[in-house]
């Protein structure tokens, strides 16, 4: 069981990270403090979209539009940290 177990929590420690990275600098971002003109900054945005629009747009289909704040990274968010911490390890060692 273990080597199912061990690489569903990295993927999903992985997605975890990523998101909270996506998460930080969307703020930083909204608040002025990073400039999507700067190229480093742009590229990293750009594939950070790109890793987590997967994952957001079946979220955005099942949610209501709220337009000006996007609530499927939260879903998502919550939908990760739950998998990670409370389902798998009840699933696997039950």
């Amino acid at each position: 069981m273990m080597a199912i177990y061990g690489p569903l929590q990295l993927i999903l420690s992985v997605i975890f990270f990523i998101m909270v990275v996506h998460i930080i600098m969307s703020w930083l971002i909204n608040f002025q403090i990073l400039n999507l003109r700067q190229p480093i900054v742009a590229q990293i945005w750009e594939g950070l979209n790109r890793l987590l629009e997967p994952m957001y747009q079946p979220i955005r289909r099942i949610l209501p539009d709220t337009r000006p704040l996007d609530l499927a990274p939260l879903v998502v968010f919550i939908i990760v940290i739950s998998l990670r911490d409370f389902i798998l390890p009840t699933i696997f060692f039950g």
